[in-house]
């Protein structure tokens, strides 16, 4: 709790203007849950069975709360802030999807969910797919959304595109180049991914830029690309022991981002995918056309009800 309250209170300090972004509804509670050597602060709202919700990098578990909202009405929704990320802990390790994969399942231990459906974009599509590869008898219903899963399928071709320089920045001064320049390293990814960047809007803007501007986030950042290499070798080897994913999948692209490729990333990986594209919309499906993302997802997940 102590924890809690100190980070918040650093947020405010960091960012004394954050602008509000779209709210959770007021009936979700947060709680910070120790698992796995990280503390997850996660939101949980609604009855029913459980969605898990996993954000990707640029945003947190904010991002999903239009979601939430509508999927609450009958499901118990759980989203988590990835370690590092958001309002959790910043430990100096475990960014390695396999490990992040172990916070997911202690949350769910914690609150005493045995099998879920599970929503993920961006980082969260890695981490998700871990959870799924080690755990399939926990995830009934699985959503990927536009974002590669290291070593599955075209990744290697994926790795040659220009516009994924950040995959590979590092070195010993990369968090020195952005500290108290937060807002301009990540307003080029809202920008350049974005199909319309005004829709990614300036209140998200300050709000995110706030919660990474937080001690040891772009550190968490970073290392979480900085893993990629042996996240790949994990999910090689996942595949090799267990074969393809076999629970009903959809893998959604951004129109004006990875589109129908999605589908074909997973294909390779799973035996039941169902092909998505969110219309008018690039990478940040949750800022760019959440109403279309919402009615794709709220379709597939209520077919497993």
């Amino acid at each position: 709790m102590f924890k809690s309250i100190l980070a918040l209170g650093l947020l405010a300090f960091a960012a004394p203007a954050i602008a509000q972004v779209p709210d959770f509804p007021a009936s979700f509670k947060t709680q910070e849950i120790t698992t796995n050597g990280a503390t997850i602060h996660v939101r949980v709202g609604g009855s029913g069975p459980a969605v898990v919700l996993l954000h990707g990098y640029g945003e947190t578990g904010d991002m999903w709360a239009p979601m939430a909202t509508e999927l609450a009405r009958d499901h118990t929704v759980i989203v988590p802030d990835l370690r590092g990320l958001g309002l959790s802990s910043k430990p100096q390790g475990g960014f390695d999807k396999k490990t992040q994969a172990g916070d997911v399942s202690g949350v769910l231990d914690a609150l005493a969910v045995e099998r879920a459906d599970l929503v993920t974009h961006d980082i969260g599509n890695m981490v998700g797919f871990a959870f799924a590869a080690q755990h399939p008898d926990r995830v009934k219903r699985f959503v990927l959304i536009d974002a590669p899963v290291p070593g599955i399928g075209p990744w290697e071709e994926v790795l040659k595109n220009p516009l994924l320089w950040h995959f590979r920045f590092g070195g010993p001064d990369m968090e020195r180049l952005v500290a108290g320049r937060e807002r301009i390293y990540l307003d080029r990814f809202w920008n350049e991914f974005s199909a319309n960047p005004s829709r990614f809007s300036e209140a998200s803007r300050e709000h995110y830029a706030g919660l990474y501007a937080l001690p040891g986030a772009m550190h968490s950042g970073f290392a979480q690309f900085a893993a990629f290499d042996q996240d790949a070798i994990d999910n090689r080897a996942f595949l090799a022991s267990g074969g393809k994913l076999t629970m009903p999948i959809l893998a959604i692209g951004g129109e004006k981002s990875f589109g129908p490729m999605m589908a074909a990333v997973m294909r390779a990986a799973a035996t039941d995918v169902t092909e998505g594209v969110v219309p008018d919309s690039g990478h940040w499906i949750m800022e760019e056309n959440p109403e279309a993302t919402t009615e794709m997802v709220r379709a597939f997940l209520d077919k497993g009800q």
